[in-house]
């Protein structure tokens, strides 16, 4: 009955020294990947005006931008925004060089 108490007590304090608190965020370099989660996040709609809202959402994301509608805008307008789309192109830089009229012989004398 004694074997049977000290063992009780030795696999009682080899369990409470080995539990831990793990869970799937012990070991996570990035953001928790999960397909759903369970708390709503506060985050900012954009609209196309630029107006904006708060809603909840339920991924933790900052701000959600609505797409621009260019059916309903100007010719002018999308014109304006298709360019500001397309990316800018690269400068080229000429290798020109510089006239030297530097006279070394004027400096001779001092």
């Amino acid at each position: 009955m004694a074997s049977k108490v000290s063992f009780l007590l030795k696999s009682t304090s080899v369990i409470a020294l080995s539990t831990r608190n793990i869970n799937c965020l012990v070991a996570a370099i990035t953001k928790p990947h999960r397909k759903v989660y369970l708390k709503q996040f506060m985050t900012v709609l954009q609209h196309p005006d630029g107006s904006t809202i708060k809603i909840r959402y339920h991924e933790p994301i900052g701000i959600i931008r609505l797409p621009l509608d260019l059916s309903k805008l100007s010719e002018k307008e999308r014109k304006a925004i298709l360019l500001e789309r397309q990316p800018t192109p690269k400068k080229i830089v000429d290798d020109c060089e510089i006239e030297n009229t530097f006279d070394e012989n004027r400096y001779l004398k001092f």
